[in-house]
């Protein structure tokens, strides 16, 4: 996948490597901004550990996000009817569930995030078996679920998930396509 932005340039994606990108995604995930990734307190064994569990998963992967080359954020995809959402709604055949992360940065760019939604949003989608895209973030991740709404993402309820409160929300095809075109 790649994108280009005008304020933004080129965005891809590569797979992790939870050995050669464990140090990186930990100084991520550890850093008070990435507080409701929930791994705050993890010791780069831990990330590691966690995304080698990933790589070897059929139903979640995670790919790094490149900005111009450089590492820029994190994206997982999972299978909702296997993994994170497993009877907690009614999965339909399509479904695609999805995180991301921008990594902190002492000099931010404008929409860039948005741009990084938008990129991640696009990617999936590229896949012709994706339908819909479903998110879980915590009810109180306020600048996520704005995002989520910038690209087409509709809130359907909250649910309790073992580790939070989150608002489960879907994107269709559709939905994205109108609200990028906006």
């Amino acid at each position: 996948m790649s994108t280009t932005d005008a304020r933004t340039a080129a965005l891809t994606v590569r797979p992790l490597d939870p050995f050669k990108d464990a140090e990186l995604l930990h100084g991520w995930v550890t850093h008070p901004k990435a507080a409701f990734w929930m791994m705050q307190d993890a010791r780069l064994e831990d990330v590691e550990r966690a995304y080698m569990e990933i790589a070897a998963d059929e139903h979640h992967h995670a790919l790094l996000g490149l900005h111009e080359g450089e590492p820029a954020f994190l994206m997982e995809k999972y299978d909702p009817a296997h993994r994170e959402l497993v009877g907690l709604y009614e999965p339909e055949p399509g479904d695609v569930g999805m995180h991301f992360l921008v990594a902190p940065t002492d000099t931010p760019v404008h929409g860039f995030t948005r741009a990084v939604i938008t990129a991640v949003m696009a990617h999936l989608f590229e896949d012709p078996a994706t339908s819909r895209v479903v998110v879980e973030p915590d009810v109180g991740n306020k600048a996520v679920h704005a995002l989520n709404e910038a690209v087409g993402f509709v809130p359907e309820r909250e649910i309790r998930k073992p580790e939070k409160q989150a608002l489960l929300s879907f994107c269709t095809r559709e939905q994205f396509a109108k609200a990028v075109a906006a």
